[in-house]
């Protein structure tokens, strides 16, 4: 089923020079043959999950010293960004095991590890799945995909005696804060200051201000399973997740990127700079390396 392309790459630097790794799992949009023939959805509404063109906007990551990750296996087939097992018992014909998180707010809203909708509650699929075939994306493209995340990771620590991860995505454009009404152009995720130190979020908020940007910590995107799982900052392991406006770049109807797409790869090529130099300065300090 996943035979006809390759699953997912790592872009490496020619030696990793700064402890980051940067990740792209959503911006995937090579869609296996099977999977389409199963979809109710054409070539267009079934892409409305992808994070589109990440993997673009922060293909510089490399050229500063860091390895990215990037999935080309799309969102909508298997979602890398949650628990190995959280499944919608609505979508297949047969039980799902026993150890399926069944009952996640992820689940009921139909965006599980094998998603039920697309953006906008747009049904996937025409009819039921088997259950097994479920468990065989999760063997064979979300557990080869977190074995490849976790050896990044650990081989950045074990470099450099602290790593950070930054998980890469993009939202909808008419996101607002509640209350407020502001459409911010970047969220960036620490889970409540439990994945990474508030000195870290707190740089690349101010880093993004000033590259003339409205940046929002956490809400209302504090960040998924991937930043929960990877983010230890006791161990001196730091996870955020950055979220992208979309509007930024790319027409949300056709998906054709905008004219100033090159621009803000541009300011996103030099907000990683920012961090790099951030926490090179800050190798040492004990609120970075080992809260």
């Amino acid at each position: 089923m996943t035979g006809e392309f390759e699953l997912f790459e790592v872009r490496e630097p020619q030696t990793q020079s700064i402890p980051f790794v940067y990740n792209s799992p959503h911006s995937g949009r090579r869609y296996p043959a099977r999977f389409l023939d199963q979809s109710r959805l054409d070539g267009l509404a079934i892409r409305r999950s992808e994070d589109h063109y990440v993997e673009e906007l922060f293909g510089a990551a490399p050229d500063f010293g860091a390895p990215l990750l990037l999935a080309h296996f799309p969102r909508a087939f298997v979602d890398v960004n949650r628990e190995p097992y959280e499944l919608d018992p609505r979508m297949f014909f047969d039980p799902v095991p026993s150890f399926a998180n069944i009952n996640s707010v992820r689940v009921a809203g139909g965006l599980g590890t094998i998603p039920r909708i697309v953006a906008e509650n747009t049904e996937i699929y025409a009819k039921r799945l088997p259950v097994a075939e479920a468990l065989e994306r999760i063997e064979t493209v979300y557990k080869p995909y977190h074995a490849c995340l976790r050896k990044l990771i650990a081989r950045t620590h074990a470099r450099f005696g602290f790593g950070v991860l930054v998980d890469c995505h993009s939202m909808p454009g008419n996101i607002r804060i509640a209350g407020s009404g502001i459409r911010p152009d970047f969220i960036i995720g620490d889970r409540y200051g439990t994945s990474a130190s508030a000195e870290l979020s707190q740089a690349a908020l101010e880093f993004l201000e000033g590259l003339g940007f409205v940046a929002v910590r956490n809400k209302p995107y504090a960040g998924g399973f991937i930043t929960e799982h990877y983010g230890r900052p006791a161990r001196g392991l730091h996870a955020v997740q950055i979220e992208v406006n979309r509007a930024l770049y790319v027409d949300e109807t056709t998906l054709a990127k905008r004219g100033d797409f090159g621009a803000l790869a541009g300011s996103i090529a030099v907000f990683m700079q920012q961090m790099a130099e951030f926490v090179a300065d800050y190798a040492g300090d004990t609120a970075l390396a080992a809260e």
